[in-house]
């Protein structure tokens, strides 16, 4: 076998590869050898169709069928011979593969960066230090029985919050404007649904009532003909309804996973569940500073595009399905969530993908067994029946692996903390959480 390497750029490598041609041929004769067994054809006997015969009725497709077992089986064969690490598919480009010519082929990819590590040492991290209080398991639990709550009507003002029924219609220049009308319309007060105004503007209307409204629509609204233009909104409010918040009973506590009617039992479920969300956001806000720092220490280092690529359509997909989104086959995601809405995202997980797996050997951790079981019993007390769950992680080989790789990454964040200054700053349950999220998604 006959190879050669060319640097084509950066990472981009260009590898030829040669297979002689008796190496070809002769797979082929077996391939056809093993299939004359079982081929019938007309004019002869089961199992006794001559070779020539063989080669003329399937040599073409069964050549096509080794060919891609000999690149397959040589680009294996070539790469490890000569030390390369592909990073994602090869761009193969067949040369030559006609009957008794050596199978002549370019494969095209990127390689594996060789990762130098730099010192991440002596960074500044942020500790969230705070408690669940009586007054956040309130709000949480307030929180359930609107979700649980129902819409009732009131013969009453409207008030923020509410929820009211309403006709309207949009003008601009006393003309009406595409898009600027509804009927029966639901609309919760404060709910941010309409323009600046619009609903501000119905506070303390009665059903019934009509009121004219002088808004301007905003600088950057998406419609281009209405942007910063000055409109008259004429409203008929229809109905106004209130939230009734739903009890705290039995059927509430079991929609939500408590099976005692008791409301103390309720509060010290849901205060569990808060507390252990709040420690992953506190342990995630501070993971997050670490891996920052992490890619702040190697800002010279390429990486494949092929690997921001494959990141890139993971994190759309991902974003589609958050959305409720099912993809059909004719659905072109690309053109609904763009390559740019993720790329620069893209590029620092696949960053810290490398630099995190270079860390692991470099500081020596490992995915402990009774970290991996406590992530593994920690993520199952969420559900109703915990060891069915647990023993789903252990059976499942690549779910036990993202657990492992989750207990590594928190290995290296814990060895790269011992040199960290953190400083402790108290702030309160929600304010944690939100800034959790917000590093999360940088």
């Amino acid at each position: 076998m006959r190879v050669s390497v060319e640097t084509t750029s950066g990472l981009e490598r260009k590898l030829t590869v040669g297979v002689p041609a008796d190496d070809v041929d002769s797979a082929v004769d077996k391939k056809l050898a093993e299939a004359a067994k079982n081929v019938r054809l007309p004019g002869f006997r089961p199992g006794k169709v001559p070779m020539r015969v063989m080669k003329q009725r399937f040599g073409a497709g069964v050549r096509q069928e080794v060919l891609g077992d000999v690149v397959n089986r040589s680009f294996s064969e070539a790469v490890m011979g000569e030390n390369l690490r592909p990073a994602g598919q090869p761009n193969i480009e067949i040369k030559t593969f006609e009957s008794g010519e050596d199978v002549e082929y370019v494969a095209t990819f990127e390689i594996y960066p060789t990762v130098t590590l730099n010192e991440v040492k002596d960074f500044d991290v942020t500790k969230l230090v705070c408690d669940v209080a009586e007054t956040d398991v309130d709000e949480i639990i307030e929180i359930f029985q609107k979700q649980q709550g129902q819409l009732v009507a009131v013969d009453r003002a409207a008030e923020q919050g509410d929820t009211l029924t309403i006709d309207f219609e949009g003008f601009k220049d006393g003309e009406a404007f595409e898009g600027g009308s509804g009927t029966d319309t639901a609309l919760e007060l404060g709910s941010g649904r309409m323009i600046p105004g619009f609903e501000d503007g119905l506070v303390g209307a009665k059903a019934g009532d009509e009121r004219a409204l002088d808004l301007t629509f905003p600088d950057d609204y998406h419609a281009e003909e209405l942007k910063g233009a000055a409109v008259e909104f004429k409203v008929t409010v229809k109905e106004v309804k209130a939230l009734e918040l739903a009890e705290l009973n039995a059927e509430l506590f079991a929609s939500y996973g408590v099976e005692d009617d008791d409301v103390e039992a309720f509060r010290t479920e849901v205060r569990k569940n808060m507390e252990r969300e709040l420690k992953a956001a506190v342990d995630g806000h501070v993971k997050q500073q670490v891996m920052d720092a992490i890619v702040e220490a190697h800002p010279g280092l390429e990486i494949p595009n092929s690997l921001i690529a494959q990141e890139t359509d993971a994190l759309r997909g991902q974003m589609f399905q958050q959305f409720g989104g099912a993809v059909s086959p004719d659905m072109d995601l690309k053109s609904i969530l763009p390559d740019e809405m993720f790329t620069e995202r893209a590029e620092t997980r696949v960053k810290l993908g490398l630099l995190v797996s270079e860390l692991v050997q470099e500081l020596g951790v490992r995915a402990e067994p009774n970290k991996v079981r406590e992530l593994i019993e920690d993520i199952a007390s969420t559900y109703q029946d915990p060891t069915e769950v647990i023993n789903w992680y252990y059976e499942d080989n690549d779910q036990l692996m993202g657990i492992e790789s989750r207990v590594l990454e928190d290995a290296v964040v814990d060895k790269l903390l011992e040199s960290a200054a953190v400083t402790e700053e108290a702030t309160g349950y929600q304010d944690a959480l939100q800034r959790a999220r917000e590093a999360s998604q940088q």
